[in-house]
């Protein structure tokens, strides 16, 4: 079984989605002959031809635009937003159209679309390149929202995202692209949408986290644990809809959390987490939810990233916080 990095594996779902399924195209900036810009398209243009693998114009409310069109007509596009800040200017397309067609239609027409979208900082890029923005779309009723944090959930996901009949927005993180290998099977396996795993057991304290910060959330968990505090971490997958039933499990086992996210604190998805941990398993916790997230500003150029962004000792105060409460 071969070990894959991130992008290695989204290459592999992408290809195999497209040899089953003639209908699945991609497209998108520099995807066909360059291979994207984090050349995670690389080889398919040269494998299916520039009438599967689409480099468009530098526009992405016309990239999603056309996506849609291409998945009510009955195609399942996979349109590549170049980064996360290029995704506001295809809001318009996101949220008044492939949104809402299943309930405009009244359930008579699905728009099987993916977007994917590199995402979050950690690699030292200039503005609007280093987002954490997946509130925006979580908060859009009709668009699933999907997350992974290793190789093999990534392709995984991507395949279900793929198969999906409605909208998934596939957000990639980019600091972890070729940051892990992980054994990924060659024959196809789908990991459904809206299931959390568990990624590590214990009793002490739930630490709850996607994508990039569950590598300082592995970590922050190894140092408590030698000093005898049992972390559990659920890697949360998808984040619309959400696997509140896992979350709520792990609670009521441990009786103390902490959600680490980097995008900005107000309003993002941990908010939603402790609302729901709140109204159901209240009475459970022994100490208050603790949040370790991005700041209430823009993502700062690259001199003062790592100071913005949640680290292991973020991470490991917090813990302290909740368990000496």
């Amino acid at each position: 079984m071969a070990k894959l990095t991130i992008v290695e594996a989204i290459n592999l779902a992408l290809r195999q989605e497209m040899e089953k399924d003639p209908s699945v195209l991609v497209l998108g900036e520099d995807v066909g002959r360059n291979g994207g810009v984090f050349r995670v398209t690389q080889g398919l243009f040269e494998d299916f031809g520039d009438s599967r693998v689409i480099d468009t114009p530098l526009a992405e409310s016309a990239i999603i635009g056309v996506a849609t069109g291409m998945a009510l007509y009955g195609l399942r596009p996979v349109a590549e937003i170049q980064f996360e800040g290029f995704a506001y200017a295809a809001m318009e397309q996101l949220v008044s159209q492939a949104s809402r067609i299943r309930t405009r239609s009244r359930g008579r027409f699905h728009c099987p679309l993916v977007v994917r979208i590199p995402y979050g900082g950690g690699i030292r890029a200039p503005e609007h390149h280093s987002d954490s923005n997946e509130a925006y779309f979580i908060h859009t009723p009709g668009l699933k929202v999907v997350v992974p944090s290793s190789p093999y959930d990534a392709k995984g996901l991507l395949i279900s995202a793929i198969r999906d009949p409605d909208p998934v927005i596939f957000m990639e993180p980019k600091r972890i692209y070729r940051a892990l290998r992980e054994e990924v099977p060659e024959e196809e396996y789908v990991i459904p949408l809206g299931q959390a795993r568990v990624a590590m057991e214990g009793n002490d304290v739930t630490l709850i986290a996607w994508g990039a910060m569950l590598q300082p959330v592995l970590k922050a968990a190894q140092l408590m644990g030698e000093r005898g505090i049992s972390s559990e971490i659920v890697d949360l997958r998808t984040l619309s809809p959400l696997d509140t039933d896992t979350i709520l499990e792990s609670v009521k086992k441990t009786k103390r959390v902490v959600v680490v996210h980097e995008a900005p604190q107000t309003c993002g998805l941990g908010a939603e987490i402790i609302a729901r941990i709140n109204q159901h398993a209240l009475l459970y916790l022994e100490a208050p939810v603790e949040r370790v997230t991005g700041y209430d500003t823009v993502m700062p150029l690259p001199k003062l990233e790592q100071q913005y962004l949640p680290s292991t000792q973020r991470v490991v105060d917090a813990i302290d916080k909740v368990m000496s409460f």
